[in-house]
C-alpha cells in the first residue's frame, strides 16, 4: 500500500478524488472505499482480530448468540441471510470481521476528524479500488457481479456468491486470502447517511494491511493511506461542518446531535 502525505486542503482533496474518472461512460464515477480515522499509525484491523484468539470458533460463537437475543429486536426482512446478520451485529457494535468503509471521502475525512481530543494527532484516511479487489475473485464470483451490472456486492449478491462465513473461510484455506466489499442493507438511516460499505476478508484475523503484502494482491490494487497532518485538522474540520458533513447527519437522533454540539463548539485553546 502506497502512503502519501498531504500538506493542505486542496492537495488533500486533489488526492481523494484522483483516479475517479471512468472513460466508458465519461462520468466521475469512483470505484474507491474510504475509511478514515483520527490516527494516522492505527491498522487496518478489524473487530474480532482486535480481541484477540480467546478459543476456537470465537466469530461463528458470537454470531450465534447475537442471532439468539437479537431475534425479537430485527425485523425478518434483514434475516434472510448470514451476511444480513452479521451486517446487523457489526452496525451495533459487536466485534466482527468487518471493516467499516464509505463511498464519500468527506465523510471519510469526518471520521478522521471527529476526536477533538486527538487533534494533535496526525489522521489518515485509506482509499482502496475495490474494483480492482474483486477483479482477484474465482470467475464464478465475478460472474455474479456482472450479472448485477456492478462493481460492489449488495448482500443479496454477496449471499449469491459466497453464501456464508463457511464459504468464505474456505477461500482462506485453500491458500489464497481473498476480499469482498458490500453494501450493507438498509438497517437505518445512519446506513444510508453514511454511504457505508463494509469488507470482508476470508481469514477473519488478518489485517488488510498484511492482505495487501500477499503474493497475489501485491501490487495488483490501487491503495493508498493518505497522512493528514494534524496542524491542518481544524481547517479540515471547518469546513467539513461548513458543508453539513457532521455527526448531526451522520448520525442521526438525539446522541448525534449532542455530539456534534459538544465538538463544534468546544474552544480551540491557546
Amino acid at each position: 500500500m502506497k502512503t502519501v502525505s498531504v500538506r493542505d486542503w486542496n492537495e488533500l482533496s486533489d488526492t481523494l478524488f484522483s483516479d475517479t474518472w471512468d472513460p466508458r461512460i465519461k462520468r466521475f464515477r469512483s470505484t474507491f472505499a474510504y475509511r478514515g480515522l483520527n490516527v494516522s499509525n492505527y491498522r487496518l484491523d478489524n473487530g474480532l482480530s482486535r480481541l484477540g484468539r480467546p478459543y476456537p470458533n470465537l466469530e461463528k460463537n458470537l454470531i450465534k448468540q447475537f442471532k439468539k437475543y437479537a431475534h425479537e429486536h430485527v425485523a425478518k426482512r434483514f434475516a434472510e441471510s448470514e451476511w444480513h446478520w452479521i451486517s446487523i451485529a457489526q452496525h451495533h457494535g459487536l466485534p466482527t470481521r468487518l471493516l467499516d468503509w464509505t463511498y464519500s471521502p468527506y465523510i471519510a475525512l469526518h471520521f478522521a476528524t471527529s476526536s477533538v481530543s486527538e487533534f494533535n494527532e496526525d489522521a489518515a484516511v485509506w482509499k482502496v479500488n475495490y474494483a480492482q479487489a474483486h477483479e482477484l475473485l474465482q470467475n464464478e464470483h465475478r460472474k455474479v457481479l456482472q450479472e448485477y451490472g456492478s462493481s460492489i456486492f449488495s448482500v443479496d449478491a454477496l449471499a449469491g456468491s459466497i453464501k456464508n462465513l463457511e464459504e468464505l473461510d474456505a477461500k482462506h484455506a485453500s491458500n489464497y486470502d481473498i476480499a469482498v466489499f458490500f453494501e450493507p442493507p438498509t438497517l437505518d438511516d445512519r446506513i444510508v447517511n453514511q454511504f457505508a460499505y463494509f469488507s470482508a476478508l476470508s481469514d477473519p484475523y488478518l489485517s488488510m494491511d498484511d492482505w495487501f503484502l500477499m503474493p497475489h494482491v501485491l501490487g495488483k490494487i490501487d491503495a493508498i493511506k493518505i497522512i493528514i497532518p494534524a496542524r491542518i485538522k481544524w481547517e479540515i474540520r471547518d469546513k467539513l461542518d461548513q458543508s453539513n458533513i457532521n455527526e448531526r447527519v451522520l448520525m442521526p437522533g438525539l446522541d448525534g446531535l449532542c455530539s456534534w454540539l459538544k465538538r463544534h463548539y468546544t474552544p480551540v485553546g491557546p
